[in-house]
């Protein structure tokens, strides 16, 4: 990071000698409803997570990206906002948020917040408006449409969530779009009004001292000016898996649009005059389309890279994914490999010791690449989904199929040993009856080979490396099928995906271990066999 101050008063950019202080920087989400609980209501809040920000000034990490805690209804637990520039009592008050926002700057952390764009609540007062009459001011702040001639939805366009993406407003004989919950109508992009709303929303948070965005949705904001129905090649069904309704559509009209890049030109003129940061959820799977969201090609600074959340645990996979984006991107792909939406990686590849030895292998991978990577609360103890008898799903995709549920990955934050665990001293939101002490952060923290004291050592090693490992092209090295290795100047990466031992062959030159997940502290060469899920960081001397 490069150096900065911060001002503990409200309405005072942070400044720096860095306009890209982000590069080479490691990322943090924090769910906010399951991340520290201050008031003992059960909901994570503002004021807990200030409390607990010197764990994550311990831990390394350069960014804290917090996901919404604006008011919302909580259809989709806020991400259907209701009021774009306040805090929802449930959270706190603005003072919370701002003492939180200094205390950050004081920890030399930067603080991201989620901004939602795509959509609003159906009670925002904006859509509350729009509803009212068919000649409302903020009529075509949304995209309504009348019936198709069988009276049904205008078009073929589908959910993300499952079922038409169209519903009838029965006040005004018009339908209207949301790729997502009725509860979440999207707004009309192509409404230069809408356009300078969100400019003055942004700038709102700016002038408070964030130091950047979180763009949910960022490829879905600009849609189709036809509204054209989507080629279709299977039958889709409510009574489907969403996944599998979703992709009987090619998806060339309702997301990914050429004019998305308009809106993010005006955006990045807005953050660059604060030195923030725009970060994309550019939910699209390829490389080839993730790629042009970013600088030099796009407008935004970084864009997270999901795919890796959606394939299984293969060598030749995921050389075959980081050697297609760092051919095509420079520095500005956000590594991920557990969110809020999806399972967590280490219950995806097994569970238990296994799926947490697949896990770190998996971040050495990411930490040694160039770009931000960022680690998912909890992800740093190697938390597997808490379990959620189903009488207790409250996410709106489980409620439909408790299968696709999100809330195992959603589950409170084991801080101490305790009812609450040091989350809460109320009833949790989410069970976390499941967890016990070996998961918490103070159990965890005072043994030295902990899983989250091999992340900490990872998160050091990352930072010292990534100062040197110039230039940014990547050489990959010519290892057994298992392996997945590459060089970045004088720094090597090398990773076991198998679950037994190895045997590699170190590169020409002396080599010195910075960084392994099974030979304890660094030091010394290379050993000629990987054990199972091993992976390590080698500097040349």
């Amino acid at each position: 990071m490069g150096g900065f101050h911060s001002e503990a008063a409200a309405g005072v950019s942070v400044t720096t000698d860095d306009p890209n202080w982000w590069d080479g920087a490691v990322g943090y989400e924090v769910y906010v409803r399951s991340f520290a609980d201050s008031d003992g209501d059960g909901v994570g809040d503002l004021e807990g997570i200030r409390r607990r920000l010197p764990h994550l000034a311990w831990l390394g990490v350069d960014i804290v990206w917090l996901t919404p805690f604006y008011p919302s209804p909580m259809a989709d637990f806020g991400y259907d906002v209701s009021d774009y520039e306040a805090v929802h009592p449930l959270f706190g008050d603005m003072a919370d948020f701002d003492r939180l926002v200094s205390d950050a700057h004081d920890l030399g952390l930067r603080v991201v917040i989620d901004i939602v764009p795509n959509h609003t609540s159906n009670r925002h007062p904006w859509f509350v408006d729009a509803r009212s009459s068919p000649g409302a001011a903020r009529r075509d702040w949304y995209i309504w449409r009348d019936p198709g001639p069988d009276g049904g939805p205008p078009n073929n366009w589908w959910s993300v969530f499952g079922g038409p993406a169209w519903t009838l407003d029965p006040g005004t004989g018009q339908y209207y779009l949301h790729l997502f919950l009725p509860e979440q109508p999207d707004l009309n992009w192509a409404n230069p009004e809408v356009r300078e709303a969100f400019v003055g929303i942004l700038r709102f948070w700016l002038e408070r001292g964030v130091d950047g965005f979180r763009i949910d949705v960022a490829h879905a904001l600009a849609k189709d000016p036809g509204l054209r129905d989507l080629p279709q090649h299977c039958r889709a069904d409510e009574s489907m898996h969403r996944t599998e309704a979703w992709m009987c559509f090619d998806h060339i009209h309702d997301i990914d649009q050429p004019e998305v890049h308009e809106i993010y030109r005006e955006w990045a003129d807005l953050a660059a005059g604060y030195e923030a940061v725009l970060v994309g959820e550019v939910y699209l799977l390829r490389p080839s389309q993730v790629v042009p969201y970013v600088k030099p090609r796009g407008h935004l600074d970084l864009a997270f890279a999901f795919a890796p959340m959606h394939m299984a645990y293969d060598p030749s996979a995921y050389r075959r994914l980081f050697g297609r984006f760092t051919e095509l991107a420079d520095r500005g792909i956000a590594w991920v490999q557990c969110s809020h939406d999806e399972p967590r990686s280490v219950t995806r590849f097994g569970g238990g010791d296994l799926g947490r030895r697949r896990a770190l292998a998996l971040s050495v991978l990411m930490m040694g690449l160039p770009g931000v990577p960022w680690l998912y609360q909890g992800e740093e103890l190697a938390l597997e989904d808490g379990k959620v008898p189903v009488d207790r799903i409250v996410d709106p995709v489980g409620r439909i199929h408790p299968e696709d549920s999100r809330d195992g990955c959603r589950t409170p934050m084991p801080w101490e040993e305790g009812p609450g665990m040091g989350f809460t001293t109320g009833e949790p939101w989410l069970p976390m009856d499941d967890r016990d002490g070996g998961d918490t952060v103070a159990v965890q923290k005072r043994d030295p080979g902990s899983w989250l004291n091999r992340y900490r050592r990872l998160i050091s090693v990352r930072h010292e490396i990534d100062r040197f490992a110039r230039p940014d092209s990547i050489e990959w090295i010519e290892s057994p099928t298992q392996v997945v290795a590459y060089r970045r100047g004088p720094v090597l990466v090398m990773a076991n995906m198998a679950d037994e031992p190895v045997a590699v062959t170190s590169p020409p030159g002396k080599w010195q271990v910075r960084y392994s997940t099974g030979r304890g502290l660094p030091g010394g060469s290379i050993p000629p066999t990987l054990g199972g899920a091993e992976a390590l960081i080698a500097v040349r001397d």
